[in-house]
């Protein structure tokens, strides 16, 4: 025979209750709130993981992937708010999710590639790049002022519409720049390189942007020069982006060897698989990383808005020394100018 305490212990099994010695019979449950706080923390650190993973797999993955990557981070916000949740939560699983996910995103948050280049030779050259998105054409009379004022030596500019062509042409006289290759599209399509080195053209790559490439001589080498602007990671439409930055990768491996300038405006960070491919493949350093500025932000140029991060870049093959590095705020324009000293070695 069972006894009635015994079976009342035994229609409570599996159901959240337990016994208790004075025969009362209570129940064990979680608070609520403590429950909501945990779920919630799951979905926050399940986010992150999926982002962060890609970037441990080097991969961009697909939308929202390639837009979170531009960021990454700023993932330690909703990394560390969903570690705060599980502890709220008194989720032990979720502590230990939390730790890892904020350790191996801070972890990526440091600067990708080697700190400085390893130039061989005398010095044959010392000159100024400046690369621009003037954001279709907007920011035109800044980016004319500040060419007056900085007199940089080599001038890349995307988003160049016609009328950015046309006051290009009227505004900046030949005798300082005596070498163009202007691609005269309107929009967000146009774009440009200015030359005060002899510069000769050559085959652009395919992609819905210009990007026109060139051939210019500086010391007496022929420096091979690349204009940057691949289509954007738009959400649902990322294709685009993937395949363009490919073109630029393959640029990138068979330039390899002699001396390379890929300046522009990149839509993608040190934290894209396909940027550090370019980065790989072409044997190529990020200016900004070997000035000690891989954390300073080109877009989008409003100080006030809380995401920000670096998309426009100036990358140079081992040949150079790179000397300075200035970010310059425009008028017109979601981004900010780049500014590159470079040493030119060789003999």
């Amino acid at each position: 025979m069972t006894s009635q305490r015994e079976a009342a212990a035994m229609d409570t099994m599996g159901t959240g209750t337990m016994p208790y010695r004075d025969g009362m019979v209570g129940v064990r449950r979680r608070r609520p709130w403590r429950v909501a706080s945990a779920l919630a923390g799951a979905l926050l650190l399940a986010g992150v993981s999926v982002v962060v993973g890609c970037r441990a797999a080097d991969s961009d993955g697909v939308t929202p992937v390639p837009q979170a990557l531009a960021f990454l981070p700023w993932l330690l916000v909703p990394g560390g708010a969903g570690l705060a949740l599980a502890v709220l939560g008194r989720w032990r699983t979720g502590m230990v999710w939390g730790v890892a996910v904020l350790a191996v995103t801070g972890w990526y948050t440091q600067p990708y590639g080697a700190a400085s280049t390893q130039p061989k030779g005398s010095i044959l050259a010392e000159f100024q790049v400046l690369t621009s998105n003037t954001e279709f054409g907007w920011a035109t009379d800044d980016l004319i002022a500040t060419v007056k004022r900085e007199r940089p030596d080599l001038v890349f500019v995307e988003e160049c519409s016609f009328r950015c062509a046309d006051a290009l042409a009227a505004d900046l006289p030949k005798g300082d720049y005596p070498y163009r290759d202007v691609v005269r599209e309107d929009g967000s399509a146009g774009s440009a390189i200015l030359s005060r080195f002899p510069l000769r053209m050559v085959e652009p790559i395919e992609s819905v942007m210009a990007m026109p490439g060139a051939v210019v001589t500086i010391g007496g080498r022929d420096v091979r020069l690349q204009l940057a602007h691949p289509s954007p990671p738009l959400p649902g439409d990322d294709a685009k982006w993937h395949q363009e930055m490919g073109r630029i990768r393959e640029f990138a491996r068979e330039a390899k060897g002699g001396p390379v300038i890929v300046a522009g405006d990149f839509n993608a960070t040190q934290d894209h698989a396909l940027f550090r491919s370019v980065l790989d493949d072409g044997a190529l350093h990020d200016s900004a990383r070997l000035t000690g500025q891989s954390g300073t932000w080109s877009w989008p140029a409003d100080r006030s808005t809380p995401l920000r991060t670096q998309i426009d870049h100036v990358l140079v093959s081992g040949d150079f020394k790179a000397t300075s590095a200035r970010f310059l705020t425009l008028r017109g324009t979601d981004h900010r100018a780049l500014l590159v000293g470079l040493s030119l070695y060789g003999g």
